[in-house]
């Protein structure tokens, strides 16, 4: 079943941000006018909120962008009990017995994804592998590149409640993204939800043919 058109809209918004009706409406092939009858009635309902941005010439240029109201419409995993979850393993384990259950949740990430990305050849491809595995798991994820670096953007945060409470959890996906790329690409966070950005973005860039050799040579020895 198709989706409508405000949910398109708010999936658009969403993965690219605030935006003008006259964008919408190039998007998706419909009148400006037209697009604002599903702006208001998003708006209406507390979905979306309006940003007047000052132009260079002539009037402020309205942009429309998602409340927090609007993270009940994707997928989310983080709620009062993972807190508490999170809350009591700290009191009956100590910070300890926390680092050792995001360690085992790192190691099953990590096979699942090593098994998945294996058939995969060179960066680009390993990294659409994991954009898709990333948006089943409900971060939204999409891969860019610009300028021969690449990002992979991940638009909402399910685990959200979970990483705030300990902030291992977003350090462990880092780690594992870079363990996950080592002697391809060199990985950052450039981006983060946690700290007020609208989505976590990963900048990779590809390594030297040296550094390749050198990670190859490192792995032998590790083995």
């Amino acid at each position: 079943m198709s989706k409508k058109t405000s949910e398109k809209i708010i999936d658009y918004i969403k993965t690219q941000g605030p935006s003008t009706a006259k964008v919408l409406a190039e998007q998706f092939a419909l009148t400006t006018m037209g697009v604002r009858q599903h702006l208001q009635a998003l708006e209406d309902e507390g979905i979306l909120s309006i940003e007047d941005r000052k132009a260079s010439r002539g009037r402020p240029t309205r942009y429309w962008g998602l409340t927090e109201k609007s993270y009940k419409l994707f997928p989310d995993r983080h709620d009062e009990l993972t807190s508490q979850l999170i809350d009591s393993v700290r009191v009956i384990f100590g910070d300890q017995g926390l680092d050792q259950l995001i360690e085992h949740r790192e190691q099953a990430s990590r096979r699942l994804y090593q098994e998945a990305l294996s058939p995969a050849a060179g960066l680009a491809d390993k990294l659409a592998v994991l954009a898709r595995l990333r948006t089943q798991e409900g971060y939204v994820a999409s891969v860019e590149a610009q300028d021969g670096v690449y990002w992979l953007l991940e638009n909402h945060c399910p685990i959200c409640a979970a990483a705030t409470r300990c902030a291992n959890f977003c350090r462990s996906e880092l780690q594992l993204f870079q363990e996950l790329f080592a002697g391809l690409a060199k990985v950052s966070r450039e981006e983060h939800i946690i700290e007020g950005a609208r989505r976590c973005a990963y900048k990779l860039v590809p390594c030297t043919e040296v550094e390749k050799a050198e990670q190859a040579m490192a792995d032998d020895n590790v083995r």
